[in-house]
């Protein structure tokens, strides 16, 4: 099987569109079993977030699979396939992997080296294996990019490079101390919102959310206070600072309900803010489109640098691993065809010469054995080193021509196994 990735991000299509195919809850569900489920895919998972929506697959067909997908995405976003098609992306084999190691660690945000994405991909598989659309190959590829993401954070100063796009949209605010802040939403972006705005000294923090408790739970966690989320509009005429992040999917502030200047960030897709209280008295709207615009943490430096060179080690590691990983079968075929003539050969042995007392039947056989190890060990050590290098599957194939080992058969599989 082979990774294929496919997506579209703010570096290939603008927010408007990121805005049309952002999926969430039962869409997002649906589109991963549809494409699970075409006969070119073996498994499925799909990062979707504001940011990016990307469809990261196991086949067995390329270009079968590309058009699938494709399709797929356009049929599940509704978003034609002439519009959808020039801002799409397909990676495949080791630049599909590479690519997830790098959104993983934050170097393909549009904040650089934001911490968000990793969590969010975290969720993308955990809903996958929930669903049940991935298997041992996406599995293990996304949980080794997961250790290369918390690496990055943690062996590099990325952290320090960029920031969330809560810091982000909050750099275009001005002085914070002193403010009041109405937070809408209670979700992971919502709980940063809210800690940022605490850290920076804001006077009052109220949170509405569609479920009070947990809208409370976060208000008492930052030291502010929660009200019903039909108390919004009320809110709003108090509030120097709003910041939204929900899945509502509709404009849940509008111009009439604003009544005095205030800051506005938006960091949803679908938009929860209408853009159009820009033409309110005071009122300025931070949106993803304005963060973008901004350039707000895109700039490279050291610790970019530093995060791209664990990724490159990182993938270098993985690919040889891989390589590895897929001569096992041949070598366990050599081994196997091995034991088998051995101990053919010994029971004919054995046949011949009957009076042979057991200690000097095993004595034969452990010879005969520590003879046959000793021809195969080099050529099986050497086989798995050679198989890291590129065409290194040739070894392997040569391997099994000259033995005719056939690794597929029962007893190999057996064998890896064990």
């Amino acid at each position: 099987m082979s990774i294929l990735a496919i997506g579209l991000s703010h570096r290939t299509a603008p927010v408007a569109m990121l805005e049309r195919v952002s999926l969430t809850g039962d869409a997002l569900v649906k589109l991963l079993h549809d494409v699970q489920q075409d006969a070119c895919v073996a498994e499925a998972m799909v990062v979707s977030t504001c940011n990016r929506v990307e469809v990261y697959t196991a086949v067995d067909r390329f270009h079968a699979a590309v058009t699938s997908v494709c399709d797929l995405l356009s049929v599940h976003t509704g978003v034609a396939p002439e519009e959808l098609k020039p801002h799409l992306y397909v990676h495949y084999e080791e630049r599909a992997v590479e690519h997830l190691f790098s959104v993983v660690c934050g170097l393909d945000s549009m904040v650089v080296g934001e911490g968000q994405i990793l969590g969010q991909v975290r969720q993308a598989l955990k809903l996958a294996q929930k669903q049940g659309t991935v298997g041992a190959v996406l599995n293990e590829l996304t949980q080794q990019a997961l250790r290369v993401g918390k690496r990055a954070h943690t062996d590099t100063d990325i952290d320090q490079a960029g920031a969330s796009l809560v810091s982000a949209g909050l750099a275009l605010a001005g002085e914070l101390p002193g403010r009041r802040a109405l937070v809408i939403g209670a979700g992971s972006m919502s709980s940063l919102a809210a800690t940022t705005l605490a850290r920076a000294g804001v006077a009052d923090i109220v949170v509405a959310n569609r479920t009070f408790e947990r809208g409370r739970r976060l208000a008492e966690s930052v030291g502010g206070r929660a009200v019903e989320f039909s108390a919004v509009p009320r809110e709003l005429a108090a509030a120097d600072i709003v910041i939204t992040c929900t899945g509502a999917g509709h404009h849940l502030v509008t111009p009439e309900m604003l009544t005095r200047g205030a800051f506005l960030l938006d960091l949803a897709l679908p938009h929860d803010i209408d853009p159009a209280v820009r033409s309110v008295p005071g009122v300025t709207l931070v949106d993803l489109e304005t963060i973008q615009e901004s350039g707000i943490g895109s700039r490279e430096g050291d610790a970019v640098r530093s995060v791209r060179e664990l990724v490159s080690q990182e993938l270098t590691a993985y690919l040889d691993a891989e390589r590895a990983a897929k001569v096992t079968p041949t070598v366990v075929a050599l081994r196997g065809k091995a034991a088998s003539v051995v101990e053919a050969e010994l029971g004919r042995l054995m046949m011949r010469i009957p009076g042979l007392d057991a200690k000097t039947r095993d004595e034969v056989a452990l010879t005969v054995q520590r003879v046959v190890d000793k021809l195969l060990h080099e050529p099986t050590v050497r086989v798995k080193q050679l198989a890291t290098s590129p065409g290194g599957d040739h070894y392997a194939e040569a391997l099994r021509e000259l033995f005719d080992l056939d690794p597929s058969m029962p007893e190999a599989v057996r064998e890896v196994e064990l």
